[in-house]
């Protein structure tokens, strides 16, 4: 333990694989998780950070996949490793599915077992034969892991991927990095204001030079399922009201006109083996995401429960807006006008939020304008101008058709003195996976090999040392 860490000697070619290896890339988020090689634009691997649970007598068998969480087996439940907040859960589920994540796409899946594969026909030579070697193969012993993780983690959960990492999967180097700091690098920025609107949280991290401002690092719940939630609420409260019916239900429909109750034959199960109601939540917030991205939008210029310029009120001035359609997939279809701001209004105002008993109403605090001033009011004076002169919008529900001009009106609101600027990437692709694409840029750089933590480092100072390297 007495040996010194340096940032600035780069190990031997040995200790981390070298160049001439690619690196893999796994950025792990609530809905999906990402990997792929370093260097490349886009991850390869892309599945559901889901996962489906067949119980059983012998014991629960777990599915990962993109098929396996949306196929209605019998009695299925679905489940998530990684908490609301970002933070991992279940260590063990969560090891299985990043190596599914893995092996599935990027490198090959681990041998079965020879003795028992039934490949072989004489197990007790073999077996003697295998005495003392290690029958599986580990999944990354040639290749460096680069893992991204929240501005929020625990000490806890930055030490556990560094042990899965080295242990498990037998990687030769590793290094663990905000997802914020990967996201100002997607977008060539050392420095930058991130605004991270994902599925579960939406995030706020500032960064300068590289280094996340812990200070002023904020996240709250206002995100993609809080828009979800919504959209449940106006249409329930509609009259009649929106049937929310998944695909997986329905086995044939009649084309009705809108506003139309629907006419469906439904499918039915056989008692006692029909899927969780996890499973029709997952499959119900699928329809919900094809609805926020063809319908719902975010209303500008003022706010919705505002007055405009003519002395009217936005609110009847959005009823005067073109509708969109959408067809459920039961056959139910409607012209929604109005309904489409109402869902996204409570980012940014708190009054036009609605709820219930299950449903809180969120605090005046908790909006993204009010969170991104909070976050600048913790950092210091002479860095927030350039902040807002950078200010980087990524997360998939920020593609919600106004966001990006609606926030900007909100900040030159707040701050008419300094310069607002919004980078945000066009593509749809750069967008959702924006730190991953971070961390494939920062992992290929030929000056970064001597920032990973080696597998002997590993072994000589434990994974404590994640703390001291990965700031």
């Amino acid at each position: 333990m007495s040996a010194t860490l340096s940032n600035t000697t780069a190990p031997n070619t040995a200790d981390y694989g070298g160049d001439e290896i690619s690196a893999l890339v796994l950025d792990p988020g609530y809905s999906v998780t990402r990997g792929g090689f370093a260097g490349e634009d886009v991850p390869k691997s892309v599945i559901p950070s889901f996962y489906g649970l067949i119980p059983s007598v012998a014991g629960s068998k777990h599915l990962y996949g993109e098929n396996a969480v949306h196929t209605p087996l019998p009695n299925i439940e679905i489940g998530n490793p990684i908490s609301q907040s970002g933070i991992v859960e279940d260590w063990d589920t969560a090891t299985q599915l990043w190596e599914y994540a893995i092996t599935s796409r990027l490198t090959n899946t681990r041998p079965s077992n020879p003795l028992t594969n039934g490949l072989n026909d004489k197990t007790d030579e073999l077996k003697q034969e295998m005495e003392g070697v290690e029958t599986q193969e580990r999944p990354l012993e040639e290749n460096p892991l680069l893992m991204s993780e929240t501005g929020w983690n625990t000490g806890k959960g930055r030490e556990k991927p560094i042990e899965i990492a080295m242990e498990n999967w037998g990687t030769p180097a590793f290094w663990l990095a905000r997802s914020g700091v990967l996201s100002a690098f997607s977008a060539g920025k050392a420095s930058a204001l991130v605004i991270d609107v994902g599925a579960a949280s939406t995030s706020i991290t500032p960064v300068h030079d590289g280094i996340m401002l812990k200070k002023g690092t904020l996240r709250c719940p206002l995100a993609g399922n809080y828009i979800s939630d919504q959209l449940r609420l106006i249409f329930s409260t509609n009259q009649p009201s929106v049937p929310l019916t998944p695909h997986y239900l329905i086995n044939s429909k009649t084309p009705v006109d809108a506003g139309a109750p629907s006419q469906a034959s439904y499918h039915t199960f056989p008692p006692g083996s029909e899927p969780h109601p996890s499973f029709r939540a997952l499959q119900e917030e699928r329809i919900l995401t094809e609805f926020k991205e063809s319908v719902v939008a975010v209303w500008s210029p003022g706010r919705l429960g505002g007055h405009n310029q003519h002395g009217g009120t936005n609110l009847d001035t959005a009823r005067t807006q073109n509708t969109r359609p959408f067809e459920m997939p039961d056959g139910y279809n409607q012209l929604f006008g109005v309904e489409r701001y109402r869902a996204t209004e409570s980012l940014f105002d708190v009054k036009m939020a609605l709820s219930d008993a299950s449903h809180q109403a969120p605090t005046p605090n908790q909006t993204i304008p009010q969170m991104i001033a909070q976050s600048l009011s913790q950092v210091d004076v002479d860095i927030r101008p350039h902040l807002l002169s950078n200010v980087v919008v990524v997360g998939g529900s920020s593609l919600i058709y106004g966001f990006n001009e609606r926030l900007k009106q909100e900040l030159e609101a707040m701050y008419p003195g300094p310069r607002v600027r919004i980078f945000s990437p066009g593509s749809v692709v750069e967008r959702k996976f924006s730190s991953w694409i971070g961390g494939s840029i920062l992992a290929s750089l030929g000056t970064f090999h001597q920032m990973w933590i080696s597998k002997k480092e590993y072994d000589e100072h434990g994974p404590g040392i994640v703390e001291k390297r990965c700031k």
